[in-house]
């Protein structure tokens, strides 16, 4: 990839983590944000990955920001697309086009790979990225309501198939 953005690779999984940190702390829920190390080297360079990540990189070789995300797919478009699970540049670094520049490597990707679609959540709240996504041609999807089922829930629900 070029113009900072570049794939990430083990060595940078102890900046991954320290980053979704100081994300889930801007989101309010730091204490949230409890996958390890171990996790996030598994789920990217495991066996079978299926999170992928990239890094913004300073030319001095500074860690700006990162996009982590997974494949999904479309049963309308019988196609794959990307799932942003985070984008999140440091505070320092905002402003200098390294949010757009990781966007643009994703819609790339998308592009190369002929997946259909490239989509994410913000949180309702979070005025400044949704202007940020908006700015960049991202509509809210205001007729869907995501839903979630996890702890007790999630361990119930399983037990339906029983």
């Amino acid at each position: 990839m070029t113009n900072g953005i570049r794939p990430a690779t083990v060595d940078d999984v102890p900046e991954l983590i320290a980053m979704v940190r100081e994300l889930a702390d801007y989101e309010h829920a730091v204490d949230e944000a409890v996958a390890t190390p171990a996790q996030f080297t598994d789920a990217l360079f495991g066996e079978q990955p299926a999170v992928y990540a990239l890094i913004a990189e300073t030319e001095g070789g500074d860690i700006a920001g990162f996009a982590l995300y997974f494949l999904n797919f479309s049963t309308w478009l019988g196609k794959h697309g990307i799932y942003l699970e985070d984008l999140y540049v440091r505070p320092a670094f905002r402003g200098h086009g390294y949010g757009q520049r990781l966007l643009g490597a994703l819609a790339q990707t998308c592009l190369d790979r002929g997946y259909g679609r490239l989509e994410w959540w913000v949180l309702d709240w979070n005025q400044p990225s949704r202007d940020f996504y908006e700015a960049h041609g991202a509509r809210a999807l205001t007729e869907w309501i995501p839903y979630r089922v996890t702890g007790p829930e999630l361990t119930a629900l399983a037990g339906l198939d029983a």
